[in-house]
Parts: C-alpha cells; structure tokens; sequence
C-alpha cells in the first residue's frame, strides 16, 4: 500500500473519530416510546392492608364506640352526623381519644422539663390536664357544626340545580314523578346520591316521593327538601302543573344563596378592616420614628 492509501484510511478513521465523539456529545433526541412512559407512569399497585387486621381493627373501634354511645349520657348531634355521613359510634371514640389525650399530654411534657432539670409544680399537670381535657371534648361537636354548615350549604346549591333539571323535565311534558327520578339520575354528587336513594326507596316500599322526600329534608335538617316535598305533593293531591312554582322556586332559591354569600363577603371585608387599622399605625410609627428619635437627641 502507498503512502496515498495510507493517507486516506487515517482521515477515514480520524473522520469516524471525531463523527463518533460529537454524537456521544451532542444530546440524542429522545424516543417517543421511552419519554412517553417517563411522563405517564404506571401507577404503582396500592398496597392492600391485611383484611383480617382492618376488620378486626374496625370492629373492635365499633364495639367501644358502641359501649361509649351507651355509657355516656349526651345529646349527639345525629343529624350533623347524618348529614356528613358519621356513625355516632366514631364521633364518640373520637371525641373520649381527644379528652385522654388531653389529659395525659401534659405529664409528657412535665416528665421532659424534669429531666432538663426544670421544676415543676405536681399539680400542673393535673390542672392543665383537665383544662385541655375539656376543651378538646368540644373541638369534634365545633368540627361537626362547621363541616354540618358547609355541607348544608352546599345542599342548597345542588338542590338549585336539581330544582332547574326538575323544571326541564316538567317542560318536556314528564310527569312530576318521572322528573324528579330522572333529573336525580344527572348529578353525581352526594346531595343527588341521597335524593335517588330516597326515591328509589320510596318506589321499592311503595310509599310516596313527597313522602320520603320530606323524611330526607327533617332527617338532615334542610328545610329545602321539605319545599320540593311540598311541590310533588301539590301535583299529587290536586293534579295541578307545578312547572311555574318549582321554576320560581329554584330562582328565588338562587337570589337567597347570592344574597347569603354577599353578606358573608361583606363581614369578611369588615374582619379585614382592623388588621388593616393595625398595620397603618405600625407604618406611620415605623415613618415617624426617626424624627422623634432625632428630636429627642437635639433636645438633650
């Protein structure tokens, strides 16, 4: 071979070098396949506790539960307990776990202050255990007022728009009890969930809508249900359309929770005002104090 040839078989082998080394530098373009699975990956199998245990758990907390709603002489709030959706059985547990805790959280912190070599009276603990003891045995009644609150206001919306389906229906020329079975088909929400229930329960019981419909309304205090309970029994009894009252009705329905929420608004904006008052002096004292300062040295 000549020296030609030779020459040409380097740069051949320099050219596929350097070719070799800015492909390893340059980033590659992803493939599709790889970078999809990296954006969207399979989720992962929950990992299922034992059965035995969680039953057994559930229904040794049930059993005291139980023996605590008949141990204990108090009024429960059974229909902020329906309405959410909780067993008396828990609120109870709940509310004997928050007073021990209580009582004993004390003693934990006054067992760590001895042993930093801080003392502590004997009857501390004692005194702050049952002040704690008591107020946390009405931090879960508070919780279930708040969350009862939201939960019915919530329900007036939802029963708004069930009243609108409703009023639909009764325009297509369905009967008022047809309308109201199908219109409770739309919604997903808890509010449509318990409203099909009851009227699903009326039909298997053979009892009347407006009936189970004004159960529901008194079971989980929302006076609404009681309004369109009153609807269907107007059509029942009389035969008379009741496209003009339910439409009326979900209007006068919408107006009221506008004019709730404003309200709230409005007392929201007044809450503000104070803090706002107190950060107004903090700037004007934060403003005025080196003159103040600087006044006080040249008068001294």
């Amino acid at each position: 071979m000549n020296t030609f040839t030779w020459v040409i078989l380097s740069g051949a082998v320099g050219g596929a070098g350097v070719a070799l080394l800015v492909n390893e530098v340059l980033p590659a373009a992803p493939k599709l396949r790889p970078a999809l699975d990296r954006l969207n990956p399979a989720p992962a199998p929950p990992r299922q506790p034992s059965t035995e245990t969680s039953s057994a758990q559930a229904q040794a907390q049930a059993q005291l539960g139980a023996w605590l709603v008949r141990r204990l002489p108090v009024r429960l709030p059974r229909k902020d307990l329906d309405l959410l959706g909780q067993s008396a059985e828990a609120f109870l547990l709940n509310k004997a776990l928050l007073v021990l805790l209580g009582l004993f959280a004390p003693s934990l912190f006054t067992a760590a202050w001895t042993l930093l070599g801080i003392g502590v009276p004997l009857y501390a603990p004692a005194v702050v255990g049952l002040i704690l003891a008591a107020l946390f045995w009405f931090v879960p009644d508070l919780m279930i007022r708040r969350d009862a609150a939201t939960a019915r206001a919530e329900c007036a919306h939802a029963i708004a728009v069930y009243l609108e389906l409703v009023a639909l229906r009764l325009a297509a020329g369905i009967a008022i009890e047809s309308a109201l079975e199908q219109a409770a088909q739309v919604g997903r929400g808890w509010v449509f969930l318990r409203i099909r229930d009851a009227l699903l329960r009326a039909r298997i019981e053979r009892t009347a809508q407006w009936a189970a419909l004004k159960n529901l309304g008194a079971r989980l205090d929302v006076p609404v249900l009681a309004d369109v309970a009153d609807f269907v029994q107007m059509s029942a009894q009389e035969g008379a359309s009741v496209y003009d009252t339910v439409r009326h009705r979900a209007a006068s329905l919408r107006t009221e929770q506008l004019t709730t929420e404003a309200a709230a608004a409005n007392a929201d904006t007044e809450k503000m005002q104070a803090p706002l008052a107190v950060l107004c002096v903090l700037i004007m004292a934060a403003l005025a104090f080196p003159a103040l300062l600087n006044a006080f040295h040249q008068s001294s």
